[in-house]
């Protein structure tokens, strides 16, 4: 049930934040559906590289899940919210930078 909360705030902080970014950079817009879902996707896997890195990895709570403690950690849900607000925000605006550029070859 853990694993599901987890992946669940990892899901919707990276929404926000690829939500966040087409906002502030409308050069990146891919839309709302786009945003949501790059920014879902880009928290889910930002989240999942952070957890990779030492140094970052009991930022998301990679620790506490490895070690089984069972329960859920706020501190580590925060940590992975975070991480996929962030997450969100960059793949969102490296698609939206592809589309761009592939808009403007194409015509």
């Amino acid at each position: 049930m853990e694993a599901v909360v987890s992946i669940l705030v990892q899901l919707i902080g990276g929404a926000i934040g690829g939500n966040g970014i087409a906002a502030v950079l409308k050069q990146v817009n891919l839309g709302p559906v786009g945003n949501t879902i790059a920014g879902a996707i880009g928290g889910w896997l930002g989240t999942w590289l952070a957890a990779q890195i030492p140094g970052l990895a009991g930022l998301v709570g990679g620790a506490a899940v490895a070690a089984g403690t069972g329960g859920l950690d706020i501190g580590a849900l925060a940590g992975q919210g975070l991480v996929g607000i962030i997450g969100g925000g960059i793949l969102t605006t490296i698609a939206g930078l592809v589309k761009n550029a592939t808009m403007k070859s194409s015509t």
